[in-house]
């Protein structure tokens, strides 16, 4: 435990691992959706800044990846594993990071080739442990059930959609919390 801590106060990364190995347990909900949408923002730079290093410290060892789009935008894929053709010249660059407890939804837009992208991230006692990549698509998030939240339905609420995707014709899927 001490060496990975170690190893991020040596790389300058502010609260990524595990919150109980860095003494911060017991935070509020916000505190946690916070921590977790800076994990991927870290993530998000240290892919645009080569930082393997930091994205190893991120990342569980065997990420659980979930793809929907066109084979040829297997743009994450290539990036996390050097797999052929990579095209170092694709940049994710996140427009919006929202988060939902433990899940952070990012999106992002490459205006080269026309792509709009959300990634869906589950992040656990600090560290990434799933990824659900979305391209052209229209995704919604919707929490099923909540105590706190109702909604006219009683059962559902919509609490975000892409804005990217507006306006084209894309498939459209619903994430549920």
């Amino acid at each position: 435990m001490l060496e990975h801590k170690a190893s991020l106060q040596q790389l300058r990364v502010p609260e990524l691992a595990n919150p109980k190995e860095c003494g911060l347990g017991g935070e509020a909900n916000g505190d946690v959706e916070s921590r977790n949408k800076r994990a991927v923002k870290s993530l998000y730079d240290a892919f645009n800044s080569k930082d393997v290093d930091v994205v190893h410290l991120l990342l569980a060892p065997y990420l659980e990846w979930w793809f929907h789009g066109p084979p040829t935008h297997q743009h994450l894929n290539r990036l996390l594993t050097g797999a052929p053709p990579y095209d170092s010249s694709f940049k994710f660059a996140p427009l919006s990071i929202v988060a939902f407890g433990s899940m952070v939804v990012a999106e992002g837009y490459d205006e080269g080739r026309s792509v709009s992208w959300v990634h869906a991230w589950t992040v656990t006692d600090g560290i990434i442990t799933q990824v659900r990549e979305y391209y052209n698509t229209s995704v919604t998030v919707t929490r099923l059930y909540s105590p706190e939240i109702t909604s006219p339905s009683g059962s559902c609420q919509n609490v975000w959609e892409s804005k990217l995707s507006d306006n084209k014709s894309v498939p459209g899927l619903l994430l549920a919390l």
